[in-house]
């Protein structure tokens, strides 16, 4: 049969020579650095496209080059990559691997746009994964069961030497079936291969065969060279050789120095020639050794991996490789990492109807019941209470129908403890005891977040359901310190330092995490601590130059350095909303319960401070997803009911950013607006999220978004976007760009001059009722609506004047802030009035008397109201260009007033 393959089939196959090239049309491949499984998905891929070229990326394990020179009873015909000619290739079949960096020379295809891609694949996913217009992708033990599978299914022939090769590829990588990733699907195409004849005897001579001297003195001196470390909880042996020249079989005396010290996690590391060898074993969840030998450019399964590192001698590498197990190894986790906390509670004495007020309230399915005298009763479910409801026992207290079975555990309890009692006892939450004091409490969708690697997303936050819904946990120093100043940096470790010195956790959060992704400036630096956040302030003012204002009804305060700049720092807490678009009620809680109550997934990434794990990425709600696929998504579907202003901000990171607005988030704005879930909303709120959006650098599509949705009425009824006021909209964009483009040092505010074109609709009365609406009280609210009222008496008055006349334009416009007269240019059509305030913003405005009262003194002038006339007229004199200098003032003033001296 291989015969038949590489000689029959390759006489029928098109191909012709160019300069010596082969012209294939088909190739199939696999990573660099094959090894058996890659080999054998290789041969079982040969049967699924009879017409393509076998041809390796790159080099294969040793073991695989003596498996060529030796077992003569194989004959393939694989291609050298340099006799290929990647013009000429229409389909790319990727088989054991689909990371771009594994497949050498051949990722060139992938710009190709007339290259078909096909990829059968076992490995975890990562951010280098090539896309197929056909992809098989299964995480089981071998890419050759996937691919064998398909064979059998389609009920084709497989040659005795054939299964051989296909059985000894899933041997490999499953460790003969000892391997944690191992699933019934290998077992079962083994066992399918085989009855096809597969030679176990072979296998077992392959897997197993005798170590040469120099294998022997390798494995000698890992075993002496292996050092055990405790990363994070977990131990972990590093051992590392140095060898002159290449050792083949490298990864196969890894596996074995495991077995014989029955090792939990190894690292091996060997320096070859100018190269570094990675291999890495883990039996360990806690573990994943796939993630650090991708760092390094390899590859493979949480339990197996490798990496070949080049331009780095071992002591880096090694290095590296420790830093980098600092960041990746999840430390063991203990009940009180998973309790959520506070323990929300209820006493024995209240009714049913208040326990589904709170259920209600914190969105929670269980409740611990605690007497005054803060000892655990017992707990009581929602499944209870709400049959209890529809008995008509809303009435009755607590304690005669709380669950008074229930188990307990320490702070330090183990997951295996906690795992235990919640599964074989069937617990719905397992409080967490300190001393007699509840200090927490873990359900069962805890327990499940943690098995899972973390919380499950709802499915409600995606488009579509096919998407990883597990937590993302990754370390982004490296990138802090490359996007963010020195000083940010040097001021998030010392937040985390001392957030170690209380036994607090301390999180960088907010929009800062958000654009450090976006590579977009922000220097707002907001901290969430699970702790006190104010004590946290003072602390950590006691050891730097800094005050503290705190806010203790809300557990927040802000840090105020010597030069002005200023840090949020809050304690972790929940929000709930006693009625649609009421201000939240805030109550200390945890991170996760802190992050639950954000706006949308794109804010809802947390990076941990403290010192062991400075720089871990928290993404409990796929927010790093989110912003790569550039969607503004909610976190459930109540956000709008909530706090209507979420949809201001909805369109202003929409507009700001580039994104598009989710389709299920989409439909939830337009369910707002048509339940008018603006209606309680205070006017002062809806104010301040406007005034934010037309501080946006494009407000013009901003307010044709809101218009789509129907939002201007919220503003005020009569707002309407016509052609007049789109219209008007563009002009005050071009003024604003014309005024900014002067370089004036005259500061002013962008968002005014749209707020007056805005409303620039509305009579007095309609702007009055809006001015009230909105709370506009404040001084510089009140000189807004003052000065937009008389902007038609004033662009009147412009109209009128007589000439050049400096002096009146003067005295008309100064009293008026920069933003209405900006407004007035835009609002005019008059190309006179236009230029008339041009000339006043660019050559008027500012203009000076140079003549202080003590010259005029000098000049025997009597202090008194002539003083005032004095000034007057000099101004007068200047702005019509009859004085320049303070000598010209003088004799002015003198020829003037001489009758007064």
């Amino acid at each position: 049969m291989i015969q038949t393959m590489s000689g029959k089939e390759d006489k029928k196959r098109k191909h012709r020579k160019i300069r010596g090239k082969d012209i294939h049309e088909e190739v199939i491949t696999t990573h660099i650095n094959a090894d058996f499984d890659a080999l054998a998905s290789m041969i079982a891929a040969k049967k699924l496209y009879p017409d393509a070229t076998l041809v390796f990326p790159g080099s294969q394990e040793k073991s695989l080059r003596n498996f060529f020179l030796h077992s003569t009873s194989y004959l393939f015909n694989f291609t050298k990559i340099k006799q290929i000619d990647l013009d000429r290739i229409e389909k790319l079949i990727l088989v054991d691997t689909r990371q771009k960096s594994r497949i050498g020379k051949l990722a060139e295809l992938l710009d190709k746009k007339d290259v078909e891609i096909h990829v059968y694949d076992h490995h975890p996913g990562s951010e280098d994964d090539i896309k197929g217009v056909k992809e098989v992708i299964q995480e089981i033990g071998s890419t050759t069961a996937i691919l064998t599978k398909i064979i059998r299914e389609r009920g084709l022939p497989v040659s005795p030497d054939e299964a051989t090769i296909m059985s000894l590829g899933i041997h490999e990588d499953t460790g003969s079936f000892t391997f944690s990733s191992t699933s019934p699907e290998d077992l079962m195409e083994a066992a399918w291969l085989s009855e096809q004849g597969a030679n176990q005897n072979m296998i077992s001579d392959m897997l197993t065969r005798e170590l040469t001297a120099e294998q022997v003195w390798l494995l000698n001196d890992l075993t002496r060279s292996a050092t055990t470390r405790v990363i994070n909880g977990v131990e972990v042996v590093i051992a590392k050789i140095i060898r002159e020249d290449y050792v083949g079989d490298f990864a196969v005396l890894v596996h074995k120095f495991m077995d014989m010290e029955n090792l939990n996690v190894l690292f091996a590391l060997a320096q070859m020639g100018d190269k570094v060898y990675l291999v890495a074993r883990s039996r360990l969840e806690d573990v994943n050794v796939a993630e650090v030998a991708l760092a390094f450019g390899g590859g493979g399964h949480p339990q197996a991996a490798s990496a070949t590192i080049r331009n780095k001698t071992l002591i880096q590498v090694e290095r590296s490789l420790q830093a980098l197990l600092r960041s990746r190894i999840n430390p063991q986790k203990k009940a009180r990492d998973m309790m959520s906390s506070p323990a929300i509670r209820i006493s024995p004495e209240e009714d049913i109807k208040e326990a589904a007020t709170i259920m209600t309230k914190y969105n929670i399915n269980v409740l611990v019941v605690i007497d005054q005298e803060d000892n655990l009763q017992g707990y009581i479910t929602r499944q209870i209470m709400e049959k209890a409801v529809y008995f008509g026992l809303g009435n009755i207290p607590v304690k005669e129908y709380m669950d008074i079975n229930f188990s307990t555990v320490s702070p330090d309890a183990s997951l295996h403890e906690v795992q235990d009692l919640i599964i074989k006892n069937k617990l719905r939450i397992l409080p967490v005891m300190e001393g007699n004091r509840v200090i927490g409490v873990i359900t069962r969708t805890d327990l499940l977040h943690i098995l899972v690697g973390g919380p499950v997303i709802p499915d409600f936050l995606y488009d579509s359901h096919h998407v990883s819904h597990f937590t993302k946990k990754k370390n982004i120093a490296s990138m802090l310190k490359e996007r963010l100043p020195i000083k940010i940096i040097k001021l998030l470790k010392d937040f985390g330092s001392t957030a170690d010195m209380l036994g607090y956790n301390a999180y960088l959060m907010g929009g800062l995490v958000r654009d450090v992704f976006l590579k977009q400036k922000n220097l707002d630096v907001d901290i969430v601590i699970e702790g006190n956040g104010i004590s946290f302030a003072h602390e950590f003012a006691e050891h730097h130059e800094v005050r503290v204002r705190s806010h203790r009804k809300f557990g927040t305060a802000i840090l105020i350095f010597p030069d002005g700049f200023k840090v949020d720092v809050a304690t972790a807490r929940m929000e709930y909303y006693e009625t649609p678009a009421a201000p939240p009620i805030v109550e200390t809680s945890s991170l996760r319960m802190d992050l639950l109550r954000r706006d949308f997934t794109i804010n809802t990434l947390a990076i941990k401070l403290n010192k062991s794990d400075y720089g871990t990425l928290i993404d409990h709600f796929g927010g790093q997803k989110d912003i790569k696929e550039k969607v503004i998504r909610v976190l459930h579907n109540l956000s709008f009911v909530e706090d209507p202003t979420r949809v201001l901000r909805a369109i202003r990171f929409e507009q700001r950013f580039g994104f598009r607005i989710g389709k299920l988030t989409l439909a939830l704005i337009k369910n707002a607006v048509n339940i008018n879930c603006f209606k309680n909303l205070s006017g002062r709120r809806l104010f301040t999220e406007l005034k934010l959006l037309l501080m946006e650098q494009q407000p013009i599509k901003a307010i044709e978004r809101m218009n789509e949705f129907d939002l201007l009425q919220f503003i005020s009824p009569k707002i309407k976007l016509t052609k007049s006021l789109s219209n008007l909209l563009d002009e005050i964009r071009g003024v604003t760009s014309w005024f900014d483009l002067l370089y004036l040092e005259d500061p002013y505010e962008t968002w005014k001059v749209y707020w007056y074109g805005l409303t620039s609709s509305l009579d007095a009365r309609a702007m009055k009722k809006l001015a009230e609406n909105m709370q506009m009280e404040d001084q510089e609210n009140r000189r807004m609506l003052s000065q937009r009222a008389d902007v038609n008496n004033v662009l009147d008055k412009l109209y009128r004047l007589k000439g050049d006349n400096n002096f009146g334009i003067y005295t008309l416009l100064s009293q008026y802030d920069t933003e209405i007269l900006l407004y007035m240019m835009a609002k005019t059509n008059n190309e006179k009035i236009k230029r008339l305030i041009s000339n006043y913003i660019t050559k008027l405005k500012g203009t000076q008397v140079k003549l202080k009262g003590r010259d005029l003194k000098e000049m025997g002038f009597q202090p008194g109201l002539i003083y005032k006339k004095i000034f007057d007229s000099i101004l007068e004199a200047r702005l019509n260009n009859l004085v320049r200098t303070k000598e010209d003032e003088s004799s002015f003033v003198k020829e003037t007033f001489e009758r007064h001296l």
